[in-house]
């Protein structure tokens, strides 16, 4: 039997001016009852992260808004070296507001820790969190040495994501040549004390997300957000949790090879949960 073709897929945007945010939004030819999936990347990242999901999740009737932070990809620029975490924050949540209804918000990494924050403070209809940062209350607490040796402004040597393509393919087998050469071409700044805030931990108030379905998701082979940390995550929240053994960081959501699985697993969850 050959494969049924693929939907058509609508692409618009979302323009929060005041600002200084672009959300890509990629729709279902037809409008759906389905939730909104609202995605957010983490560092060094932008809507390009999540092409891929985009394009499967529409496909299949959800449409897919992955908002960029200020400074990352289509958003306006701005000085890295003063936004923190708490300006992340507060981009997200204003996303959330520019969607108008309830959404299943997925983050990635930084990004799973504003998944966390957005639905301190606005309904929403579901969470999936992939490779995601710990939050303060289960967090180890890192060296201070390491904190002090984040510079305002970093780039993707901090997170060993320079260099020869050969080199971090050896890291992450799991991505093509074309898949790590993407990343690097794609990846851009980031803000110092974010990454400080994060390595500190940030507080998150686990009653505010008391009934509010969760997916945490993890990778045998994320070097940067260990899969055991997620399963330590799920447990906290009482969440779903789904391993990959063989996934990379970047590998559950852009791996040419490898995002579909990960695809099929979120969206078993929101089929289950009626998402």
């Amino acid at each position: 039997m050959e494969p049924r073709p693929p939907r058509p897929v609508r692409k618009d945007e979302i323009v929060i001016g005041e600002r200084g945010l672009y959300v890509e939004s990629w729709l279902p030819e037809r409008r759906s009852r389905r939730k909104p999936l609202y995605l957010l990347h983490g560092e060094l990242c932008g809507s390009w992260l999540w092409e891929r999901y985009l394009s499967y999740f529409a496909q299949r009737g959800w449409e897919g808004h992955a908002l960029n932070l200020r400074a990352h990809f289509w958003s306006e620029t701005a000085d890295l070296a003063t936004l923190d975490m708490d300006a992340y924050v507060a981009d997200a949540r204003a996303g959330l507001d520019a969607l108008g209804r309830p959404a299943v918000v997925v983050g990635h990494g930084l990004g799973a820790l504003l998944a966390l924050k957005s639905a301190e403070s606005h309904e929403v209809a579901g969470l999936v969190l992939i490779g995601s940062a710990l939050p303060e209350p289960i967090r180890p607490e890192a060296p201070p040495h390491v904190a002090r040796l984040v510079p305002a402004m970093f780039r993707q040597e901090l997170i060993g994501w320079a260099g020869a393509v050969d080199h971090i393919r050896r890291q992450n087998p799991d991505l093509s040549e074309a898949d790590v050469s993407r990343i690097q071409h794609l990846m851009g700044a980031e803000s110092g004390a974010a990454r400080r805030q994060m390595l500190a931990g940030v507080s998150v108030d686990r009653e505010a997300l008391e009934g509010i379905p969760a997916l945490v998701m993890g990778g045998g082979l994320d070097r940067l957000f260990p899969a055991a940390e997620g399963e330590r995550l799920a447990g906290w929240l009482g969440a779903e949790y789904q391993p990959f053994p063989d996934h990379s960081h970047f590998g559950l959501v852009v791996g040419e090879r490898t995002y579909e699985p990960a695809a099929e697993a979120i969206r078993t969850f929101l089929e289950v949960h009626r998402l």
